[in-house]
C-alpha cells in the first residue's frame, strides 16, 4: 500500500501472516475450558458422580466420598 489508500499489491502488509486462526490449541474431547452446564462431576480416585453445578469447575471440587479432586465426566 504504497499510497495507503488500499490499492497497493496484495499479501503484503498487516494482518497477512500465519497467525493462530480458529482451532488452533483448545480443549478437544474429555472436558476442555468451559465444557457447558449440563454432564456431571467424576472422581478419579473412587468412580464417585455428582451432577456439575453451573460457575463451579469440577476441579474446584471434592468427592463426598474420598475427599479426592473432582474431574469432568
Amino acid at each position: 500500500m504504497p499510497r495507503g489508500d488500499g490499492t497497493g499489491p496484495r499479501g503484503q502488509g498487516p494482518g497477512t501472516g500465519r497467525g493462530l486462526g480458529r482451532g488452533a490449541g483448545g480443549g478437544g474431547r474429555g472436558g476442555g475450558v468451559a465444557a457447558g452446564p449440563g454432564g456431571n462431576c467424576v472422581c478419579p480416585n473412587c468412580g464417585e458422580k455428582i451432577p456439575h453445578q453451573l460457575g463451579i469447575p469440577c476441579f474446584d471440587q471434592k468427592c463426598p466420598k474420598c475427599g479426592t479432586t473432582m474431574t469432568r465426566e
